[in-house]
C-alpha cells in the first residue's frame, strides 16, 4: 500500500513539474511572438528587439541552469516565472513608447 502511494506521489509531482515547464516555455514562446510582432509593425526598433531577444536568452540560460541539477525546485521556478514577468512589461513598455522604425 505504501509503495502505491509513493508511486502516485511521484507522478503526481512529475506532472506538477512538466505543468510548470509548458507554463513557463508557453510564456516564452508568446514572448518571441510579441518581439517579432513588434518589429514588423514598426513598434519596436531593431536596438530595443535585440535588447529584448538578450533578456530572453539570459532568461532561458538561467532556466537550464536551474534545471542543470535534475530539480527544478519551487524558488527556482518563482524565480524564472518573475524574470518572465519583467520581460513581459519590458516588452509592453517598449512597443509603446515613443520610438518607432
Amino acid at each position: 500500500m505504501k509503495l502505491v502511494t509513493v508511486l502516485i506521489a511521484t507522478i503526481a509531482t512529475i506532472a506538477a513539474g512538466s505543468a510548470f515547464a509548458d507554463s513557463i516555455n508557453q510564456r516564452q514562446h508568446r514572448q518571441g511572438e510579441r518581439i517579432a510582432q513588434g518589429v514588423q509593425s514598426g513598434e519596436l526598433t531593431k536596438d530595443e528587439a535585440k535588447s529584448l531577444r538578450a533578456e530572453r536568452k539570459a532568461i532561458r540560460t538561467e532556466e537550464r541552469a536551474y534545471r542543470a541539477d535534475g530539480k527544478f525546485t519551487k524558488a527556482e521556478r518563482k524565480d524564472v516565472q518573475q524574470d518572465l514577468n519583467q520581460s513581459s512589461r519590458d516588452i509592453y513598455r517598449e512597443k509603446h513608447d515613443a520610438e518607432h522604425r
